[in-house]
Parts: C-alpha cells; sequence; structure tokens
C-alpha cells in the first residue's frame, strides 16, 4: 500500500513551490488532498494536475493569517470528508531589508503568516484530532528555525518563533500518542519564494547557495506520513548551518551580515516592492524558482566547501585572541 494512500490531508502554502511540490508527490501517494492558498487560479492548476497523476484533489481559497479562514478550512475539511489525517503547515513569505527601511506592517505580516499561520493551522486542527484520536501535524519551518538571517529579521523571528511554538506544543501533546508533530527543516529551496519577496534593499535578490530541489521536502513529507519524527532535516546545508549556530551564534551571525553587505555591494540594482506579503502576486506558481540551471552545481559545491574552510579559520583565529 502506499504511504499516503486514502489519508485526508490538507496542505497550507500549495499554490507554488514546497507546497505545489508536496500537493503532486502525495496525490501519486492516492492521497485525498485539500489545497489551500490565496491564489484561486493557481490552485485551479494544481487541483489539476493533482489529478493528472491519479490523485484527488480539492481547492479553498485561504489567507492563513486570518484565523476565521483557517478554521473554516478544518470545518468544511471535516463536513466534506469526515476527517483530517494529516495537515501540512507550509504557507510562508520573506521580507528583505535593513529592519528600520521594510514598513512595520510588512514585518507584522511576515509574523502574521509564518508564525500565526501555523499556529491557526494547529488551533484549528487539533480539536479534529484530538475528537478521533490521531492525527499528524506537518510543519515546513526550514533552517531558518535554526540559523538567524541578518536583513530578514522578520523572517527570522518567525522561524525561531515556530520552532520554540512547536516544541512547547509537543510537550503538551504527550498525553495523546497518537498525535504526533513533525517540523521539517530544509535548507534553501529552489522555489519561487525570492521572486515573491518583499524587497527594500534596492538590490536584486537571490538565494545562497546551495539550493535543494523542493521536491526533497515533498518526499519528506511522505516519509513522515510513513514514519511520523519529531523533526527532519533536509539537506546537508541544514546539518551544517545548525551545528555553526549551535557552536558558534556570534560568529556564524557576525559572518552572515558580511556576506550579506558583500553581495548587497556588488548586486544588480532593483525597484523596491512589498511582493507577496501584503497580497498575492499573480506571477511564479510553478515548483521551481529557476535557481538550480542559474548556480553552475561543481561552483556550488567549491563554494560550500570554502564556506566552512573560512569558517574554521575564523573560529581558529577567535579563539587565540
Amino acid at each position: 500500500m502506499k504511504k499516503a494512500e486514502n489519508k485526508i490531508v490538507v496542505v497550507t502554502g500549495a499554490s507554488s513551490g514546497a507546497g505545489r511540490a508536496i500537493a503532486i508527490e502525495l496525490a501519486r501517494e492516492g492521497a485525498q488532498l485539500v489545497l489551500a492558498s490565496r491564489r484561486e487560479e493557481a490552485l485551479a492548476e494544481v487541483v489539476d494536475e493533482c489529478k493528472e497523476v491519479g490523485g484527488s484533489a480539492v481547492a479553498f481559497v485561504t489567507d492563513v493569517k486570518e484565523m476565521l479562514d483557517v478554521h473554516r478550512l478544518a470545518k468544511e475539511t471535516v463536513q466534506q470528508f469526515g476527517a483530517i489525517d494529516v495537515w501540512v503547515n507550509n504557507a510562508g513569505v520573506l521580507a528583505a531589508g535593513a529592519f528600520d527601511n521594510i514598513p512595520a506592517e510588512v514585518n507584522e505580516d511576515v509574523i502574521r503568516t509564518n508564525l500565526f499561520g501555523y499556529m491557526h493551522g494547529a488551533q484549528a486542527v487539533l480539536p479534529v484530532f484530538k475528537q478521533q484520536g490521531y492525527g499528524l501535524l506537518i510543519n515546513n519551518i526550514s533552517v531558518g528555525g535554526w540559523f538567524y538571517t541578518p536583513y530578514m529579521t522578520a523572517y527570522s523571528a518567525s522561524k525561531f518563533g515556530l520552532r520554540g511554538f512547536f516544541e512547547s506544543l509537543k510537550g503538551e501533546l504527550k498525553q495523546f500518542p497518537a498525535i504526533r508533530i513533525c517540523d521539517l527543516y530544509p535548507g534553501f529551496l529552489d522555489t519561487p519564494g525570492m521572486q515573491h519577496a518583499a524587497n527594500y534593499t534596492g538590490k536584486t535578490l537571490r538565494p545562497a547557495p546551495p539550493v535543494y530541489d523542493p521536491r526533497k521536502v515533498a518526499k519528506a513529507v511522505v516519509a513522515a506520513i510513513q514514519r511520523p519524527r519529531d523533526r527532519i532535516k533536509i539537506g546537508s546545508a541544514s546539518f551544517f548551518l545548525q551545528a555553526v549556530h549551535t557552536f558558534f551564534p556570534l560568529l556564524s551571525r557576525n559572518i552572515t551580515a558580511s556576506v550579506v553587505r558583500s553581495y548587497f555591494a556588488r548586486a544588480d540594482e532593483s525597484e523596491t516592492t512589498s511582493g507577496n506579503v501584503l497580497q498575492p502576486v499573480d506571477f511564479g506558481t510553478g515548483i521551481d524558482g529557476g535557481w538550480q540551471a542559474y548556480f553552475d552545481k561543481g561552483v556550488l559545491r567549491k563554494g560550500v566547501w570554502v564556506a566552512a574552510g573560512l569558517l574554521a579559520v575564523a573560529v581558529i583565529l577567535s579563539r587565540k585572541k
């Protein structure tokens, strides 16, 4: 039997990127999907694609910032399917720039989407799980939950907040052994997320290499459904960055800030935009962002080793002072 066959699975942020990859992978596994996003037309495309690969899917336009929207999503899913087996919190946004250059409403909506959106999902589905006596909540958090990123302060706050929130919630749910929470920590993903980002840097944004195929996250979701675990790291960069932050938090923060400033000094100029933070955008509905093709893989591997070497040198020098 396929790992997710006939399971009723809700996926938020399903219109593009990792969410779209998750939906299609679960459709191949035979899940009954309920897909949520702010973009109605893009959701309809994903529903059609899920059906093309042999799956079953319906769509509900949902803004996870709005608590009533998320509770309505859970209620209508139960009314239509009779249960919710798995809920995947995935919707997320990004704002880049010096903190005081980003409008307060943009920073606030990053927090409302990334942090409160996941909390809304948990609050909506946990009563369903408790009534059923079982359920799996999967959260796509990202390595940002361990490794803070200067010039993306609200994003970092939301991701650190998610890690703390769900670790605390796991403690509360110890008395419900059939209800599990699995947190995913992928490295940087090759999705349209960077093109969607709010940008107040004045420069063109690009993800930091290495970037990973978002389908790796989809595979991890399927694996979590088969064998739930408290947390799953995806990609070697996730392990590396968590270790760096754990053992050298101040050093890693300062090096990261220097690298970002160096990039801004040479990057192409770009217009200021609020991206998809305040309102959805009508572009970038695919799974991939095109970054893997942009970066040369050989250079990427060398870059990772050079970065690791520079960090090691910095650590040695810091200890000698």
